[in-house]
């Protein structure tokens, strides 16, 4: 009787830790989104600078703050030590949070350059909360509770920024305010993330145990799986660039179909699409075999561009309505984003046995990605093509859907090869 309770009371201490672990990542990587994008949902308007929208200017420096974190994060994370991660973690909000004091208090546009410093602690955020979550039997299914705040987050944060706005918060103080509220939730969060337990025995032993990597040991492993790098960055910066846009310029894209004055429709579109790609991301948990859970991710990913770029066709072609064509994109773009930040890297250390972790390969495609996301924004500023803000969004949609698509079934290829060709030659080997 003791020896069928076990693996039942295994189960359950393991799922539990799932949820703490997700729980808790889910709410403090939440929480710094109300440090990062509540700016988005305000217009910023009457302040050009050289023929240029005020806001895209804020949007630019932000990011390329936060490209810069991922730069040295590559470093940085990669290399991670356990040690001091709360008080590191706390410590970069909290930069980020006195720079939006100095955005609020310096006048416009001289106070362009907080938003460069409000993006460059923020970068390093991802990297140090998955650290809690990677190199586990249920890493998907805590990953997918954590990079729902990716989709639900920035939603309700910008809800909560319009709220404000409304209530008469000056715009310049609103995203101070909107960090203000969402403190103490913060704090509690944290505390309870460090209060997960380290990966057991069974956990090392599925998905390989996760360690510091030198620079030796990174440069190694990018020579040694260039190709299918290279594919996967290449589709992450098509993501990036979409899913930012998107992200950033959400009010705009909203008033320009005629939903501007409208509070709540961020939330109200982001939270289904968080809930459904919550669940299909965490059901990659049941695949027990690391190459089947490998190739799953790649028709996952490929599944969701479809989506994307489908939904766009349609709605150019006026078979669909405004709100449904933007849940559709967001659904099909975070189903594609979703499982890169938070089960591919997982999956595919675990699959090829190597030592390292996933901060040094996610830090690796996100800073190409944002440097990708400038690049774009800065074309459509300065290019003199003029587009709405929906037909250029409609645009590179249609341009992700084919990229990213081609780069999916290319790397999917490389990687199937790369097992099968390593199970070939073990059988061959002498014993």
């Amino acid at each position: 009787m003791n020896a069928l309770r076990a693996p039942s009371s295994e189960r359950a201490r393991q799922w539990q830790v799932t949820l703490l672990a997700g729980g808790a990542a889910l709410v403090t990587y939440a929480c710094m989104y109300a440090f990062r994008k509540p700016f988005a949902a305000a217009s910023f308007a009457g302040h050009p600078l050289f023929g240029v929208d005020y806001k895209v200017w804020l949007v630019v420096a932000q990011i390329l703050g936060y490209m810069c974190s991922k730069f040295v994060g590559i470093g940085v994370i990669g290399g991670l030590r356990r040690e001091h991660r709360a008080r590191l973690l706390l410590s970069l909000i909290g930069i980020a949070w006195l720079a939006l004091l100095g955005f609020a208090l310096t006048p416009a546009p001289w106070n362009i350059p907080f938003l460069f410093l409000n993006g460059l602690p923020l970068g390093m955020v991802w990297g140090l909360v998955f650290s809690y979550l990677e190199g586990r039997r249920t890493t998907e299914a805590m990953g997918a509770i954590l990079a729902s705040s990716f989709i639900m987050a920035s939603g309700v944060v910008k809800s909560v920024g319009k709220w404000l706005l409304l209530s008469g918060v000056d715009e310049f103080w609103m995203p101070f305010v909107t960090g203000l509220l969402f403190l103490p939730l913060l704090l509690i969060a944290v505390h309870f993330l460090e209060r997960v337990p380290e990966p057991d025995a069974d956990d090392r032993r599925e998905r390989s145990e996760r360690q510091p990597m030198s620079r030796a040991e990174r440069m190694a492993f990018v020579r040694g799986f260039l190709p299918g790098l290279v594919l996967m960055i290449g589709c992450y910066v098509a993501l990036t660039v979409v899913r930012d846009f998107r992200d950033n310029f959400e009010a705009e894209l909203f008033a320009d179909l005629g939903y501007g004055g409208n509070a709540a429709v961020f939330a109200l579109i982001e939270t289904p699409i968080a809930l459904a790609v919550l669940a299909l991301t965490a059901g990659l948990t049941w695949f027990r075999d690391n190459l089947r859970g490998l190739m799953a991710l790649h028709g996952l990913m490929f599944a969701g561009l479809a989506v994307a770029g489908i939904s766009t066709l349609a709605f150019r072609a006026g078979a669909l309505p405004p709100l449904w064509w933007l849940a559709l994109v967001g659904f099909g773009l975070y189903l594609a984003y979703v499982p890169f930040n938070c089960v591919f890297y997982e999956r595919l250390i675990a699959t090829f046995r190597v030592a390292g972790n996933v901060g040094f390969l996610m830090y690796l495609s996100d800073a190409f990605g944002y440097l990708g996301s400038v690049a774009v924004l800065l074309t459509k500023e300065f290019s003199g093509v003029q587009l709405s803000w929906t037909q250029f969004f409609a645009q590179i949609v249609l341009v992700l859907a084919l990229i990213g698509g081609a780069c999916l079934i290319a790397s999917a290829l490389y990687f199937h090869h790369r097992v099968t060709r390593r199970v070939a030659a073990a059988a061959l080997a002498p014993v």
